[in-house]
């Protein structure tokens, strides 16, 4: 027992102090892109035409973060003089729509955090389905369960069942094979019930977007009340949206 107490007294506080306290990223991070809406339109061009997941829109110049996967091609192509990567790692939404941004992303909605809040209360259960995926952003979700991110002091936790779950948060570009299995989770949640699509896969189809062996968008099946961007979403990313869209 002393040595347990001596051990802890010399590794001290671990966990991470966020939200309560800014954290900054390492600063090769990739987060939320800052687009210059006065670029040359032929570089913008340019850039979407190179883009290898159809994410800008060369008219309006907009990026759409549920298809972009943070490779950082356009903002090495136009050297920073379309669009530049911050450091800014909240980035999730209440609607499909606002992802396609030059930018700026709206907070995440009041009234559904307040709906949500009193639904649940301090307690949110979740159930994760990955849906196919390659394992990237069911890596980082799981390293929200750490010491580090400790999730559970915020009252959030994954569960086994489905059935003890207040929703799912679904990761993967959901397979033709997988459809089914994620259709007989989502209807064992009991009602009340949350929907959250994380990742890029989940959101669009990601890297396999228009593939004839995947759902893609899970907004398809069912309704989404929540969606993180990324490939694979940070886990500040997905911890900032979790804390501010249900908490």
């Amino acid at each position: 027992m002393f040595k347990v107490i001596k051990n802890r007294m010399e590794q001290g506080h671990r966990t991470s102090k966020y939200p309560k306290e800014p954290i900054s990223l390492y600063k090769r991070f990739r987060g939320l892109p800052k687009v210059n809406t006065a670029c040359d339109p032929v570089l913008v061009k340019k850039c979407a035409d190179s883009c290898p997941q159809d994410a800008i829109d060369a008219k309006s110049g907009m990026i759409d973060l549920g298809r972009c996967v943070f490779c950082g091609l356009c903002e090495t192509i136009s050297e920073g003089k379309f669009v530049q990567f911050t450091q800014n790692f909240e980035m999730g939404v209440a609607n499909k729509s606002d992802l396609l941004t030059t930018g700026d992303l709206p907070e995440l909605a009041k009234h559904s955090k307040a709906h949500f809040k009193k639904l649940f209360g301090r307690s949110l259960q979740l159930r994760q389905i990955s849906a196919a995926g390659c394992n990237g952003c069911e890596a980082d979700t799981n390293v929200l369960n750490t010491p580090f991110f400790d999730l559970a002091r915020f009252g959030i936790q994954f569960v086994a069942s489905p059935r003890h779950a207040d929703g799912i948060h679904v990761t993967g570009p959901i397979s033709r094979n997988m459809e089914a299995a994620v259709m007989a989770t989502y209807e064992a949640v009991p009602a009340p019930k949350v929907v959250i699509a994380s990742g890029a896969c989940s959101i669009s189809g990601g890297p396999f977007y228009g593939s004839d062996e995947v759902v893609g968008d899970l907004d398809k099946m069912i309704p989404v009340d929540l969606f993180i961007p990324g490939c694979p979403p940070h886990p500040l990313t997905t911890l900032h949206a979790l804390l501010n869209y249900f908490k």
